[in-house]
């Protein structure tokens, strides 16, 4: 298969009831901006209300108790104004708007133990995330069909391993052809998995001399270990070929201790692996929330055109302007598998118009400030972090 070919658009379960889900999903430049793609939104948006109010009970009674009385939306600010539901909520509850039978993909957001959201995902959920990534790859010209070399920084896949971030970072991987792959928390052959520290230096040095583009997909935090064990062994600097790139998901949930400031880990990066600095991105996304983030070349997350987002007072939930801390909130309408088209996340943020960035994006963007405590919530980068412990050393 050609990665460079137009993959084709998935269809919505129910054309008829969906059709401008459909159309939202079809549109192909992935930072549209104005007043036709909100008006395309918001419609779409009455759309997957009517779905999940018909099929769901318990999105049934909550737009009931706290829906619009006319059970409509009319405007963007009408859709802000839809009950959200936490991303903790999917920790403890099971939501489908789809019988079992339609489930394709089942999703977990955590490691090996702690609290996990469990989401599933039909063949128009599933498809049209995957739409939006490859749309966004294509805008920045990181479709391929010469090889590339794969670091993926995250687990090495299991059988039935259900990982969201495991599972991501295998399916980024279809953008370029393979020429190897290497995984940096290797498979004990016992159900857990270990970082394999001199094992990743070792994957670098090889890529390097291949002189094949390199791709390091997943967590920063075992780049940046990685890294810092180079320079304790006081091993050269590596220069991987031109193209290599970097995207990060996952953040430093878990070791905020010995995270560092995203430009030093960038520096690092550049001096260290010779990857150009408008290449070193990060994603952001969720298993509640599967529509992509991803960074501009000035490192900036814009807001693609399938959503929306908005910034939530931390004390009364609402609405903040431009540059103001507090909750980051989610709207989609696209997720047909159950009703996530109003999500509440536990990370803070803050948000600025397109024009503040200079990229040439006029969608407005979002800067990632922290996750506002913890507790017990874990995430996969938790997990994952505890295994940088043993390899402290």
């Amino acid at each position: 298969m050609d990665p460079t070919a137009q993959s084709s658009q998935p269809r919505v379960p129910d054309p008829r009831a969906l059709a401008q889900v459909q159309a939202l999903g079809d549109l192909r430049e992935p930072y549209a901006h104005g007043a036709a793609a909100d008006a395309l939104f918001v419609a779409a948006m009455n759309e997957i209300l009517d779905w999940h109010r018909g099929r769901s009970p318990f999105y049934r009674r909550l737009l009931e108790l706290q829906g619009p009385r006319s059970g409509r939306v009319d405007s963007i600010d009408d859709c802000l104004a839809l009950p959200p539901i936490h991303a903790n909520f999917f920790k403890t509850h099971e939501i489908r708007s789809v019988p079992p039978e339609q489930v394709v993909l089942h999703l977990t957001s955590s490691g090996t133990t702690g609290q996990k959201s469990q989401m599933f995902f039909d063949a128009w959920s599933i498809g049209a995330g995957e739409a939006m990534v490859e749309r966004i790859f294509r805008h920045y010209g990181w479709i391929q069909a010469e090889p590339v070399n794969y670091l993926m920084v995250g687990y090495e896949p299991l059988r039935d391993w259900k990982v969201g971030t495991s599972w991501t970072d295998n399916a980024l991987a279809r953008y370029a052809p393979a020429h190897e792959v290497r995984y940096v928390l290797r498979a004990t052959g016992t159900g857990g998995h270990e970082f394999d520290v001199f094992g990743t230096i070792r994957a670098l040095q090889e890529f390097a001399e291949q002189g094949l583009p390199v791709r390091i997909f997943g967590f920063p935090a075992f780049v940046n270990a990685t890294l810092e064990r180079m320079q304790a062994l006081k091993l050269p600097a590596l220069a991987l070929a031109p193209g290599s790139m970097t995207f990060f998901g996952g953040g430093w949930k878990g070791q905020a201790d010995k995270a560092i400031p995203k430009a030093d880990l960038q520096a690092r990066i550049e001096q260290q692996l010779g990857i150009a600095n408008a290449l070193i991105r990060d994603g952001y996304g969720s298993v509640e929330h599967s529509v992509p983030y991803v960074e501009c070349p000035r490192h900036r997350f814009h807001v693609p055109v399938w959503s929306r987002v908005a910034i939530r007072d931390v004390a009364t939930l609402e609405p903040l302007p431009a540059g103001r801390p507090g909750f980051l909130h989610f709207l989609a309408p696209y997720f047909t598998a159950a009703p996530t088209q109003s999500v509440l996340m536990g990370d803070l943020a803050a948000w600025y118009p397109g024009s503040d960035c200079g990229c040439g994006a006029e969608a407005p963007w979002f800067d990632l400030l922290g996750r506002a405590g913890q507790g017990k919530n874990r995430s996969c980068a938790v997990a994952a972090a505890e295994l940088l412990k043993g390899n402290a050393a």
